[in-house]
């Protein structure tokens, strides 16, 4: 349950509403959440590892930026309406011409869905082609770390979407985080228990650690119950504070469907925008980048062997081909592994991979029950804004533990890392202040060149990448030694390294016949193991 909150408290939903100017919209947004949970606990059952999906961080930039080119920017007239009645807005798209709202929605997400698709493609391609192989020779941490880090630290612009509605409240539901997963992670919880063999008795354990999120939300959608019971919170629908109210969208689950089936082409016939999809692609990436870091990390708490290359090929290639699926069903934005929560796995120690298939499957049985989903979208800003703090802090973190491996006391490391950071952000600043800086003579190579500049993932990324292969520097001292043992563990066999399982858990179905698994086809497909195997014994 903590680990399924992550769906619904992540911005980058938000960020898709806000962009296709469909935030105020329950039509919209519970059919999206229901394709959301489909999508993602399908993605979380053919990684072999306990591996949590959900939508990608590092699309956080791309839909920021997108919302401020001028196609993408909300029309003059276009107002928000608590009861969903977006069937009589109507919208000035300029030259005065005047169409109905929910036309100016499902064209922008149209584009945003076919852009992603093809977005979604290129991502299944590097993994079934086995191109991730050849590049992970090439992409290190000092690559890594500017191109995620920089996402992160972009974050607080989604962040202050949340809980601007009301900072008093977000900094107590955040405070009740904060005290329960860092100040009380040494203390234990009592717990009474009873059975024939002890009879009654007291389980220590750190419960409230475990489910911090969902205590955190809990409470702090309890005091906005009290505030808004209070009326200390303003109820008129223009300001930004009725979205902190606790009754502002009970209507969404009163008119809810029971249930909610996925298809393609939700949103009609997709069409294609360049400067989204250059955009897509370039989170695309960065979503590859941050998988690979997540696998090494999620092995060494399974303790199990690094993953060889075609576990990782597969990884990638399934998040690509659930992306595609992504935007047929109009999420807009890709599903990948969650970096956040591998934190979460150490200190539960829950990491079967049975037990987040089983949950992905649970989910996937939730989402068709709408009125499910429509509970969670109930949840009042500030809540998810103070809930999520803490987990974005965490996700900054994780990133930046990506530098254990490099030589920090290196001229040559601190100095690419520290240009790329700088020139990442000052880059994507001139830009934003300067829109009309680009001018190729075509719209649309003038949207998508500035897309680009304006991604600080991207500025500093290529940045590092190029420094990084460029200026001499030995595979230790780039961090690049540890990696490469990870990605080829026969040709840096560690003897000392002890684990609990084989290499055989990253096989794809262990009772698969022998013959399938043996021919010929398998054997050169680069998402299966290339070597003989005993599967199905």
């Amino acid at each position: 349950m903590t680990f399924n909150l992550n769906l619904y408290e992540n911005p980058i939903s938000l960020l898709i509403f806000l962009t296709t100017q469909s935030a105020n919209y329950s039509s919209v947004r519970k059919k999206v959440f229901s394709d959301l949970n489909h999508i993602s606990h399908i993605n979380s059952i053919f990684a072999r590892l306990p591996v949590f999906q959900g939508p990608a961080s590092t699309y956080l930039i791309p839909l920021i930026a997108m919302s401020t080119l001028p196609e993408w920017k909300c029309p003059n007239i276009f107002k928000d309406s608590r009861h969903d009645n977006i069937t009589v807005l109507m919208a000035d798209v300029g030259n005065g011409t005047v169409i109905p709202a929910r036309e100016v929605i499902e064209n922008k997400l149209a584009q945003l869905s076919g852009s992603l698709m093809l977005a979604g493609g290129l991502h299944f391609l590097i993994g079934a082609t086995g191109l991730i192989g050849i590049l992970i020779r090439y992409i290190g941490p000092i690559t890594i770390v500017p191109t995620v880090t920089l996402v992160g630290l972009f974050i607080y612009k989604a962040a202050v979407k949340f809980c601007e509605t009301n900072w008093l409240l977000s900094c107590i539901t955040c405070a009740v985080n904060l005290i329960l997963s860092l100040y009380l992670s040494k203390r234990q919880t009592p717990i009474p228990m009873w059975n024939r063999k002890q009879g009654f008795h007291i389980l220590w354990f750190p419960l409230h650690q475990v489910f911090s999120v969902l205590l955190s939300i809990i409470i702090g959608w309890i005091v906005a119950l009290i505030l808004t019971v209070a009326g200390t919170m303003s109820d008129d629908p223009n300001s930004i504070e009725q979205f902190a109210r606790t009754d502002a969208r009970l209507h969404i689950v009163h008119e809810s469907d029971w249930f909610i089936f996925p298809y393609p082409g939700k949103v009609g016939s997709f069409s294609f925008s360049l400067g989204a999809f250059i955009s897509f692609f370039m989170a695309t990436i960065g979503s590859v980048l941050d998988s690979i870091g997540d696998y090494n990390a999620i092995a060494r708490i399974c303790r199990v062997p690094p993953p060889p290359r075609y576990a990782f090929n597969r990884g990638i290639a399934v998040e690509g081909l659930m992306s595609f699926f992504s935007g047929a069903m109009g999420c807009c934005h890709a599903t990948v592994s969650y970096g956040g929560n591998i934190g979460a796995m150490g200190i539960t120690r829950v990491v079967s991979r049975s037990v987040f298939q089983m949950c992905g499957l649970l989910f996937i049985l939730f989402a068709v029950f709408a009125k499910l989903g429509a509970v969670f979208i109930a949840i009042p800003y500030p809540v998810i804004g103070g809930s999520s703090l803490i987990s974005m802090g965490i996700f900054i973190g994780v990133v930046l533990s990506y530098l254990q491996t490099v030589d920090l006391n290196s001229q040559r490391n601190l100095a690419i890392i520290g240009t790329a950071l700088l020139l990442g952000m000052m880059l994507p600043y001139w830009i934003t202040n300067n829109p009309q800086a680009i001018d190729t003579g075509s719209d649309d190579l003038n949207n998508a060149i500035t897309m680009l500049l304006s991604n600080p993932s991207f500025v500093g990324g290529t940045f590092a990448f190029v420094l990084d292969n460029t200026v001499p520097g030995t595979l230790k001292e780039r961090g690049m030694l540890h990696q490469l043992r990870e990605l080829n563990p026969d040709e840096f066999a560690d003897d000392d390294e002890t684990y609990e399982d084989g290499l055989e858990t990253y096989e794809l179905i262990s009772s698969l016949p022998s013959c399938l698994a043996n021919s010929s086809l398998a054997r050169r497909l680069s998402t299966f193991n290339k070597r003989k195997t005993s599967v199905g014994r």
